[in-house]
C-alpha cells in the first residue's frame, strides 16, 4: 500500500471521528440549554423572591456556613438551580428548625413527630384514666403543638424536597454542558491531527510504498 493512501485513509477517519464528537457535543449542549430554560421557567412560575438583606435576621444569616448565600441572593427572584438549593437548605430548613425549637421539640422532623404524637396520645389517655386533669391538659397541649408543627414540617419538607430536585436537574444540565465542551475540544484536536495527516500525505512521494513484498532475487541457471 502506498504511504500517501494510508495517510489519507487515516486522516479521513479522523475527520469522521471529529464530526461524531461534534454532533455528540451539540446534543449535550442542547440538553444543557433545555435544562437551564426548564429550571428557570418552573422556578419563575413559583414567584419566589429572596428576602432583602435588611429583612434577614441574624439567625437566618448565620444559621450555617452556607447561609451566606441568602445575603448573596437577597432581593433576587429565584430562577436558577443554585438559588433553589440555597433557599431550600438555608431558608426553609432554618425556619423549620426554629419552628421546632419554638414548639418545644428541637431537632424534630416530620418523621420523628409521628412517634412523638403517638407517645403524647398515650400520655393523655393514661392521665385521663387516672383522673389527673392537669396532666391530661398538659399532654393534650403538647400533642396539639406537635400536630401543628408536623403540618408545618410537612409543607416545609415538601417544598424543600421539590426545590432540591430542581437543583439536581440543573446540576445534570451543567454536567452536560461541561461534557459538551470537552467533546468540542476533542473534536478540534481530531481535526488538527487529521489536517496534519493530509499535509503529510501531500508531502509524501507518490512512489513511496509501505509493506512492499521482499524480492526473492534472480535465479542463476545451473551449469552457467
Amino acid at each position: 500500500m502506498k504511504r500517501r493512501t494510508l495517510d489519507v485513509i487515516i486522516a479521513g477517519g479522523g475527520l469522521l471521528v471529529a464530526l461524531l464528537l461534534a454532533v455528540l457535543g451539540l446534543a449535550l449542549a442542547g440538553e444543557h440549554a433545555f435544562a437551564t430554560s426548564y429550571v428557570k421557567e418552573e422556578l419563575a412560575a413559583q414567584k419566589i423572591t429572596f428576602a432583602t438583606a435588611d429583612k434577614l435576621t441574624d439567625s437566618e444569616k448565620g444559621w450555617k456556613p452556607g447561609s451566606t448565600c441568602l445575603t448573596a441572593y437577597a432581593g433576587q427572584p429565584m430562577e436558577s438551580g443554585a438559588q433553589a438549593e440555597c433557599y431550600a437548605k438555608y431558608y426553609i430548613r432554618e425556619h423549620m428548625d426554629a419552628s421546632a425549637k419554638t414548639a418545644g421539640f428541637p431537632g424534630a422532623t416530620y418523621a420523628t413527630l409521628g412517634s412523638i404524637r403517638t407517645d403524647l396520645t398515650a400520655q393523655v389517655t393514661a392521665a385521663k384514666a387516672k383522673g389527673d386533669t392537669a396532666a391530661a391538659d398538659a399532654a393534650q397541649k403538647k400533642f396539639d403543638s406537635a400536630t401543628s408543627l408536623r403540618t408545618t414540617m410537612q409543607s416545609g419538607e415538601t417544598l424543600s424536597g421539590l426545590l432540591l430536585t430542581v437543583y439536581g436537574f440543573s446540576v445534570i444540565g451543567d454536567k452536560a454542558d461541561l461534557a459538551a465542551n470537552v467533546l468540542y475540544l476533542l473534536a478540534a484536536l481530531m481535526v488538527a491531527i487529521s489536517l496534519a495527516g493530509f499535509v503529510h500525505a501531500y508531502v509524501t512521494p507518490k512512489e513511496k510504498v509501505l509493506f512492499a513484498p521482499v524480492g526473492t532475487g534472480t535465479r542463476v541457471p545451473s551449469g552457467a
